[in-house]
């Protein structure tokens, strides 16, 4: 086969992956939003859901997720800026760091349902915490903790090695050199990684379903040990009654105000890249 060919084939079929993988998504996206757009709502989006979910609405689902991966979000943020910073800054051994760094690849790696049979077995099993939804909000960090360090690491290891020598040449110290030059001009890298990692937590379902949510009867948690209901899992208890039709219907308008979810902080983390990337260019 000539170069030509080769190079046209290949061109083909990268093509054709790409057009395949489209079309699904696209697919998916339309199903989701034709069949969800019938049961949104207003009242559906604000109101309680009753009867297991056949009826009502998901007015304290959408609560119970946001209320978990916000607090998610707020253990993590700390404990992965300053894993990175860490990483950049005060280690100078290359051993070290390539252990740090497989360390981190790994724990990327593991399946969510790992998170969570964890979760259960020393949470819930071992400390005797029942259903929490701060436990699951923990769970959801060390899921996070991973995607949020590295996107840190890179936003900071792609700083030019400059502006912390010419910081430093001015007196600062390491201290100062962090908090005055690193940590500003690698936010568009913590804020995108943070977002992401967001994201996929509001639409994880395996690390919380046993530790942190109740399939009904829940509703505002007064206390850091009670459950609380999430939209993953109310999707999962209303797919399993899906011979009632209206219980179809309120899964496809949950789906559909999941994956709005997932598309905004999607778009929140691309929009924070490009205008915290100019003002760290000013």
């Amino acid at each position: 086969m000539s170069r030509r060919a080769a190079n046209a084939l290949y061109y083909g079929l990268t093509h054709t992956a790409l057009l395949l993988c489209a079309g699904i998504l696209f697919c998916l996206l339309f199903a989701i939003i034709w069949q969800g757009a019938q049961a949104i709502s207003l009242e559906f989006l604000i109101s309680r859901a009753r009867d297991f979910g056949t009826s009502g609405g998901i007015g304290f689902q959408i609560l119970g997720s946001l209320l978990i991966v916000v607090t998610a979000a707020i253990v993590v943020l700390p404990l992965a800026v300053g894993t990175a910073i860490f990483r950049q800054s005060f280690i100078k051994s290359a051993r070290r760091k390539n252990t740090l760094d497989t360390i981190l690849y790994a724990l990327n790696a593991i399946p969510s349902v790992t998170y969570g049979i964890f979760g259960l077995i020393f949470f819930v099993n071992i400390l005797g915490t029942g259903l929490s939804w701060f436990v699951g909000s923990l769970i959801l960090a060390m899921m996070m903790l991973p995607t949020v360090t590295l996107a840190s690491h890179a936003a900071m290891q792609s700083l030019p090695s400059g502006y912390a020598e010419n910081a430093a040449a001015l007196g600062l110290t390491r201290g100062e050199v962090v908090r005055r030059v690193i940590l500003p001009q690698s936010a568009h890298g913590i804020v995108t990684g943070l977002l992401i990692a967001l994201a996929r937590a509001i639409g994880e379902t395996a690390p919380i379903m046993f530790i942190a949510t109740a399939f009904s009867g829940t509703g505002i948690p007064r206390s850091l040990l009670e459950p609380v209901a999430t939209l993953p899992t109310h999707i999962l208890a209303l797919a399993q009654q899906s011979t009632n039709p209206q219980a179809l219907q309120n899964a496809w308008g949950a789906s559909l105000t999941l994956v709005a979810f997932v598309a905004l902080f999607s778009a929140l983390a691309f929009f924070a890249r490009r205008h915290l990337t100019r003002l760290s260019q000013r």
